[in-house]
């Protein structure tokens, strides 16, 4: 394990342009359950499919409210692990280092990193539902806030199922994909599109693709190099190679 390491040290060395896309593995590790995983407490009897949707929202705001209310105190109470950090730290060793990512939690900006995409939006940043704009509501606690523009409810800032994803995170990750020389698949079950397909993207366009996952998945057969080990592990050791001389 150690070569292919050093291997991956090398090709990043080398590197003008590295994207590393990140899924829902990653977010595991610093505790965050997946949205494949059984809700647990009160929310045990609820499936996530018929929660995160625009139809749930309609029917039912104040469920959805309170559902997004408990993942945010979850998400709160996480904190970055090894491998945010190290992507961090490879931020400031690569000219052209972006992190395109797949998890709502914020987690990589806490770790320090500046270049990344949300494709998926942001749990912290609230939106109104009628026009889809950004806002600060005065009271985001309890039941549903207003829209202090148009007095409309308010909706957690992330895609739900059957939404679009949004056009400038989709465009900016296509036109990074379209120029890097390494693309890192960190924590990504390849399941999802359009993320599922940025490996097969990548690699067309003449990029080394590398899978950091502890089990194979629907995206392994694109990659050049697959490490099979938790996130934080593979990318704290890639940090330290990196930083040897």
């Amino acid at each position: 394990m150690s070569e292919s390491i050093d291997e991956l040290a090398t090709r990043l060395r080398d590197a003008r342009s590295v994207v590393v896309l990140t899924g829902a593995g990653m977010a595991a590790e610093s505790g965050i359950p997946t949205f494949r995983e059984e809700q647990t407490g009160l929310w045990a009897r609820y499936r996530p499919e018929d929660l995160a949707t625009p139809q749930a929202f309609a029917r039912n705001p104040r469920l959805v409210w309170q559902w997004y209310a408990w993942r945010r105190e979850i998400v709160r109470h996480a904190e970055p692990h090894a491998g945010h950090l190290a992507l961090a730290a490879l931020e400031g060793r690569i000219p052209s280092f972006s992190v395109v990512t797949q998890n709502v939690d914020g987690l990589h900006q806490r770790a320090g990193s500046r270049r990344v995409v949300e494709m998926h939006g942001n749990i912290f940043v609230d939106r109104c539902f009628r026009e889809g704009d950004a806002v600060v509501p005065d009271d985001p606690q309890g039941e549903p806030p207003s829209c202090p523009r148009c007095g409309g409810p308010v909706r957690p800032g992330v895609v739900w199922f059957g939404e679009s994803l949004p056009e400038e995170a989709v465009a900016r990750s296509n036109s990074l994909l379209e120029s890097c020389d390494v693309l890192l698949v960190v924590g990504s079950s390849g399941l999802v599109w359009p993320a599922a397909g940025f490996p097969g993207l990548a690699r067309s366009r003449g990029a080394w693709v590398v899978e950091i996952n502890p089990e194979p998945t629907e995206s392994s057969g694109t990659a050049h190099l697959a490490l099979r080990e938790k996130a934080g592990t593979a990318l704290a050791r890639l940090a330290e190679v990196l930083r040897e001389p």
